[in-house]
């Protein structure tokens, strides 16, 4: 057998993923959590050392170029819904500078966490080659990201989307993403496109001259087309090729500007109309195939990117301080937010654990890092491993401090959208 079957690969991949997601949600986790951790499984550090035959052979070398554009695709569908859904909540006028606070200082006090713990880990896990810098601004950005989707999947759970807590963090979570997103896009284009800070600032405009374009050119025709080709919010089969060659095509100029493809799927997604009709009908058209079927190939593919040299030696201590510096950082930071918006001390420490989900944006954040050479594979695993553990803390945490949900006051307004996807 001189390669392994694409197909054969399919089914151990969404096999296993799929076991883990239900043992996860069978413990009261989200399932998204186990898919992430089938990623592991499926890499060297379990599947890899258990029976090392059959995992060089299901996962050959030249078998892995089809599986990475697999895994490309679904991060481009998955980014360009995410970038879709990412919108205020109802009433969120009414706790503005609330949100403004916590989204901030969310972001704020784990980038500062992140460079802080920099200069103990750029000797032993950055990759030669990469400053200082450039590598500490990635640990920020890598710090600073909170899982919108997860978020309001918890909050949707527990009944808690029309709680002011639940109002509170989802608002926060989309400021805090957009900030720490364009963060990580400058640090990308810093390093990505090999030519110092005159490359850095040639991706920068070409990205503002994109931003320009799309939501300048392309959201008034996506609006244009939607308003009269699909007025009930389903665009029929033309207009969603449309719609599709937009997203692609905003992926390659980024791609093509040193930077991942997933900003531009993203930028695509977030110029569509803020149209719940028009949401609801690319979750079901497009999501589903992208989440069930394309991310558990992605979350393979990381799995292979771990490293069990990752927990040898001072491994473990770089663990314990990475973990320290993401809790830390993002519940004292939405904590604190919080408290100055007005909020009691029980609720803001609620706030500040739900701003600390990380799932599966944070494996996007970390595979982003890893493919512009900013990490090495030991570093990508101890932050993958912080990724699931602080989105695992989550649940207890939110508990510790509101309980069911049903003690924090119920705003009248409607909820906001609930996204039943993983983060």
């Amino acid at each position: 057998m001189s390669h392994t079957p694409l197909l054969l690969q399919l089914v151990v991949i969404l096999a296993v993923a799929r076991l883990c997601g239900l043992l996860l949600r069978y413990l009261g986790q989200p399932p998204v959590i186990g898919e992430m951790a089938a990623g592991i499984v499926l890499g060297p550090i379990v599947l890899g050392a258990a029976f090392p035959g059959f995992h060089a052979l299901l996962f050959a070398p030249a078998s892995l170029p089809a599986l990475s554009a697999l895994s490309t695709l679904g991060l481009v569908l998955f980014m360009f819904i995410v970038g879709a859904e990412l919108r205020a909540p109802d009433g969120v006028r009414a706790q503005l500078r609330s949100a403004g606070w916590v989204g901030v200082l969310s972001v704020l006090l784990p980038m500062a966490m992140g460079i802080g713990i920099a200069p103990w880990l750029h000797p032993t896990l950055a990759p030669a080659g990469v400053g200082f810098w450039p590598f500490a601004l990635f640990m920020a950005a890598a710090m600073s990201i909170t899982a919108f989707p997860i978020m309001a999947r918890i909050l949707k759970e527990r009944g808690m989307t029309r709680t002011r807590i639940g109002r509170l963090s989802l608002s926060a979570a989309a400021i805090a993403d957009v900030f720490a997103w364009i963060m990580l896009a400058l640090v990308v284009a810093l390093i990505g496109s090999g030519e110092g800070y005159i490359g850095f600032l040639k991706t920068t405009l070409g990205l503002v001259l994109l931003c320009g374009l799309v939501f300048g050119g392309l959201r008034p025709l996506f609006g244009w087309l939607l308003r009269r080709h699909a007025a009930d919010g389903v665009p029929g089969g033309v207009l969603l090729a449309a719609l599709l060659i937009g997203v692609f095509a905003c992926a390659a100029t980024t791609q093509w500007l040193h930077l991942h493809p997933v900003f531009g799927a993203f930028l695509c997604g977030a110029c569509l109309p803020r149209d719940d009709r028009l949401l609801k009908s690319l979750i079901e058209r497009l999501e589903h195939v992208a989440v069930i079927v394309l991310m558990p190939v992605f979350f393979a593919l990381a799995g292979l990117d771990t490293s069990a040299d990752a927990f040898v030696g001072a491994g473990l201590g770089a663990l314990a301080l990475i973990l320290a510096a993401a809790v830390l950082g993002k519940v004292l930071g939405g904590a604190a937010g919080a408290r100055i918006g007005g909020y009691g001390w029980r609720d803001s420490f609620a706030v500040g654990s739900l701003m600390n989900a990380r799932a599966l944006m944070e494996l996007i954040v970390i595979k982003v890092g890893l493919d512009a050479g900013l990490i090495g594979q030991e570093l990508f695993t101890l932050l993958l491993v912080m990724a699931i553990l602080t989105t695992v803390m989550t649940g207890p945490l939110l508990s510790l401090f509101a309980g069911t949900g049903k003690e924090a006051s119920i705003d009248a307004s409607p909820p906001a959208p609930g996204i039943s996807r993983p983060g």
